[in-house]
């Protein structure tokens, strides 16, 4: 298969070359590939793909609460202008989108038929590209994941872990529930997706089980063998402009009637610990 990735020098970007290397890929990555410009459209026609897996994103959600505007240029309008474009060559979209769709206030799991409620900028913005995607492509799933890490960018895994290791005290949300989820692991569940389904419509995917971003902070810092003390704080002692949903967890029902499944975040977490902390040894030898 032909396989476009958009955002493919991002932290699932990244992840996703390595499981679908047996494919010819196409890497979207900006300024060559840029969602704000009209030429978005004639790059991916020109592309010609079997398949999309649109990762590229307005993913800062701090930012987004300034920049609503701007979320919603690259996330929604440069959502449809990749959706438009695959529907003209004849391609399948896989389109990442998020739990911060959803308000928070269900208290158990949401299922992809659960109606979407987000409560900022980034979320609307995340919402309406969902919104455009399925209207201009019938050929389209939208894959929902939530707490995204992995080794290449920013996340909140590697910020604790650099953490852990200064004496100051941490202090972590502890009044706000979603589902961890690993790069690689997600990686590997669209690879399934894209070569063993033809499930359309919306699928969450996301690690197993459930925390508080407190109870995660812990369990990186065990992990890490730290002694650094972590203290639980509301959402609204944290000083973020943002409101997030309390509870985010997401059943992943579609996939699951596929057959498809991820582990359980603790063991994703053991095991993305201990190859981050191999990879340091390995790089200071």
């Amino acid at each position: 298969m032909r396989i476009l990735i958009t955002g493919a020098d991002g932290q699932l970007g990244h992840e996703l070359q390595l499981v679908l290397n047996k494919h010819r890929l196409v890497l979207g990555v900006w300024p060559e590939f840029d969602l704000l410009k009209d030429d978005a459209e004639q790059y991916v026609r020109e592309a010609d793909p079997d398949v999309i897996i649109h990762a590229a994103a307005y993913t800062n959600v701090e930012r987004a609460e300034q920049e609503p505007d701007m979320a919603m240029a690259v996330n929604a309008e440069g959502t449809e202008r990749v959706a438009r474009a695959a529907s003209k060559v004849g391609a399948r979209l896989i389109c990442l989108s998020t739990d911060y769709v959803f308000d928070g206030q269900k208290g158990t799991p949401y299922e992809e038929t659960d109606k979407p409620n987000p409560l900022n900028a980034y979320g609307r913005s995340k919402l309406e590209g969902e919104r455009r995607a399925l209207a201009s492509c019938s050929n389209t799933l939208i894959v929902r994941t939530a707490w995204l890490y992995g080794r290449y960018g920013n996340n909140f895994v590697k910020t604790i872990m650099q953490r852990a290791a200064e004496p100051s005290e941490l202090r972590v949300v502890a009044d706000q529930r979603g589902c961890p989820t690993h790069a690689g692991d997600l990686a590997a569940v669209l690879a399934r997706v894209t070569e063993e389904t033809d499930v359309r419509g919306v699928a969450h995917a996301t690690g197993a089980g459930d925390c508080s971003w407190y109870e995660f902070a812990c369990a990186i810092v065990s992990l890490m063998g730290a002694s650094v003390a972590v203290s639980p704080i509301t959402a609204g002692e944290s000083g973020s402009a943002v409101r997030r949903p309390p509870y985010s967890v997401l059943a992943n029902r579609v996939l699951a009637r596929a057959g498809i499944t991820m582990p359980h975040w603790k063991g994703a977490l053991t095991r993305f610990v201990r190859e981050v902390r191999s990879a340091v040894s390995v790089e200071r030898s």
